[in-house]
């Protein structure tokens, strides 16, 4: 059994999720102590459950601890089976949060599965439903992990009720440096509105168009279906030898501008780095946004195709050094990251 510790590094939900898709996947027993204990509120909320949830019924787990609050969980998983699923948060939680958990694990099995997950597909501290199914999971098939996404229906705080699916195939991953981005391709992305006027929209578009009027983006306005009300602006960076992507949610009391300009400055953060110094002539050619460094690490770690995996991205985070922590334990392999935090960064996966 690994005992994880959830208050080392960033302390936060993140720790639960990568614990729990590694031990569906190696057939390892876990047990986790001090759950989100760097949180607000410590222990499992209700997305953390249900995280828990989903994974116990791909593996049939035998499961401790999970109710709401506790900050304690044992977790045995049984053979992971492919197969189709629904799972129904009931709040507004996090549908993609809940997908990464179990997409490794899944993506192993002996067979394809489709999972619909009804929740939040646009949620602060979660990658939105659009980062999922035009970065995430392309980036993943450059590695040979075959999914993809669709969204029926978008789902925003308080009224949730968002439905996407996740189709995914049996495949093996490849491993492969992911170090220069390269030459930019192209700059695209939506601003879009779900029971508000699409004016706002227009004006999100335009404050993002604004500060980016030397990239010339491709920005097209959407009205969404939804129960609720919600607003986001996503842009997608394509380079030659990665996808990035950056966002900003609209909230009660934020200017329509302001989220234009958060998803816009979040890109010329990453295009334009701070150079770290340690990190070299990286700095200004990161490949990876710094959601995905952290994402694709578990799936870098699992190929195994070669001696040494390297990948670089923009900005170091607390996440990223906490997940390769997570991973390690169940897996061998040894990591250094050259940069400070919070800058550009290289990422060296040694096995």
């Amino acid at each position: 059994m690994v005992e994880i510790d959830g208050s080392t590094g960033e302390g936060g939900g993140q720790i639960l999720r990568t614990a729990l898709a590694l031990s569906c996947l190696k057939q390892i027993s876990v047990r986790l102590l001090n759950i989100r204990k760097k949180r607000k509120k410590t222990g499992l909320q209700p997305q953390h459950l249900w995280a828990v949830r989903a994974s116990a019924a791909i593996s049939k787990a035998d499961v401790r601890g999970d109710e709401i609050g506790s900050e304690e969980l044992t977790f045995s998983p049984g053979p992971v089976r492919p197969g189709d699923y629904l799972f129904d948060i009931g709040t507004a939680g996090s549908t993609t949060l809940l997908f990464q958990t179990i997409l490794p694990a899944l993506a192993f099995a002996k067979g394809a599965s489709t999972v619909r997950i009804i929740g939040g597909t646009h949620n602060p501290l979660a990658p939105p439903f659009e980062y999922v199914k035009e970065v995430f999971l392309p980036m993943l098939g450059r590695l040979d992990l075959n999914a993809r996404a669709n969204i029926k229906r978008y789902g925003f705080y308080p009224k949730g009720g968002g439905i996407v699916e996740f189709f995914i195939d049996n495949g093996q991953l490849t491993g492969a440096d992911i170090v220069e981005r390269g030459r930019l391709l192209s700059l695209s992305g939506i601003s879009a509105v779900a029971n508000l006027p699409i004016s706002i929209a227009e004006r999100q578009r335009a404050s993002a168009a604004l500060k980016l009027k030397d990239f010339s983006p491709e920005i097209v306005i959407r009205e969404l279906p939804s129960y609720g009300a919600g607003t986001f602006v996503f842009l997608l960076a394509r380079y030659e030898g990665a996808l990035c992507g950056f966002s900003s949610l609209g909230e009660r009391g934020k200017r329509a501008e302001t989220v234009g300009e958060e998803a816009a400055a979040k890109f010329l953060a990453h295009h334009y780095p701070e150079d770290a110094g340690a990190s070299g002539e990286m700095s200004g050619n990161a490949a990876l946004d710094p959601n995905m460094a952290d994402q694709i690490a578990l799936y870098l770690a699992l190929s195994r195709r070669k001696r040494k995996i390297s990948f670089s991205t923009s900005r170091t985070t607390e996440h990223l050094f906490t997940n390769l922590w997570v991973i390690s334990r169940f897996v061998r392999f040894e990591y250094a990251i050259t940069g400070e935090k919070g800058k550009p960064g290289l990422v060296e996966l040694r096995f």
